[in-house]
């Protein structure tokens, strides 16, 4: 794993073909002939401090990350917090679901990384969305189907021009969608058919695919449908990124969004 020394030094090493910056971020993030690749923090930046924190996100912000990616659910009592899992168990030192828990139950636990707990609490999306706001896009991972606190949420705050929801329920997404046109939209596609289906049912501004059907045509069916290109550049191409490896797999391609657990090492490239 990278150390955070090092973390400047590949920054100052050579320019970086992502982290592009402000209202750029925006312009590349939405323009389907870009060939800018965007790096994206998953669950911000999780392998140093608590995943899904205020801390981490801060630290996204700091390295220069492009866009950080983040998990809702919504608690008892109607409040949207970070968490990724059904149980708080493996991230916090507490235990149960968090959508059976009211906000000062849960405030109360406090989030662990690498073993050892720390002082942080589980921050409210509204936090964190105040936080990015002005520094950084946000994609939000849909964890809950109460999605009305989740909207109010982003409306709340003014971020609708930074939030775009991710989700692979077609159900959901349309609620989503109704209740402001204006909200960014990433549907889950497991195959060309569904990134096709995706399309004409949301005209979505971006679609998460997979490297399994990552081809020429699929690519080339949602740039002309208007929409960006999203792909994960977890598991194998990580453990390459951890090694300081060309990622072969999605260097170079056009227009692709990698989400990484190590997304600053890809400005080492």
């Amino acid at each position: 794993m990278l150390s955070l020394a090092l973390l400047p030094f590949c920054r100052e090493a050579s320019p970086p073909f992502c982290c592009v910056g402000g209202d750029d971020i925006r312009k590349d993030f939405l323009t389907t002939d870009s060939r800018t690749v965007l790096a994206v923090s998953h669950r911000a930046v999780h392998h140093v401090l608590p995943e899904n924190s205020l801390p981490a996100v801060q630290e996204a912000i700091r390295l220069g990350i492009d866009i950080v990616e983040i998990d809702v659910k919504v608690t008892a009592d109607g409040v949207p917090i970070l968490m990724h899992d059904g149980k708080i168990d493996p991230t916090t030192n507490g235990k149960g679901n968090p959508e059976t828990r009211i906000l000062e139950q849960l405030r109360s636990c406090r989030p662990v990384v690498k073993g050892e707990t720390t002082s942080e609490k589980i921050p409210t999306l509204e936090e964190v969305l105040r936080l990015a706001k002005g520094h950084i896009p946000v994609d939000l991972d849909l964890k809950t189907d109460r999605l009305t606190p989740v909207i109010e949420a982003v409306k709340k705050t003014g971020t609708e021009d930074i939030v775009f929801y991710f989700d692979s329920d077609y159900e959901a997404l349309p609620f989503v969608d109704k209740a402001d046109k204006k909200h960014l939209l990433m549907p889950r596609a497991h195959s060309g058919a569904m990134a096709d289906s995706a399309i004409t049912l949301f005209n979505p501004e971006v679609v998460h695919i997979d490297f399994s059907f990552y081809t020429p045509e699929v690519v080339n069916l949602i740039k002309k449908r208007g929409a960006q290109v999203w792909i994960n550049a977890l598991g194998p191409i990580d453990r390459q990124l951890k090694a300081k490896k060309r990622a072969k797999h999605w260097t170079g391609s056009s227009g692709t969004g990698p989400m990484s657990f190590r997304p600053i090492n890809l400005n080492c490239y």
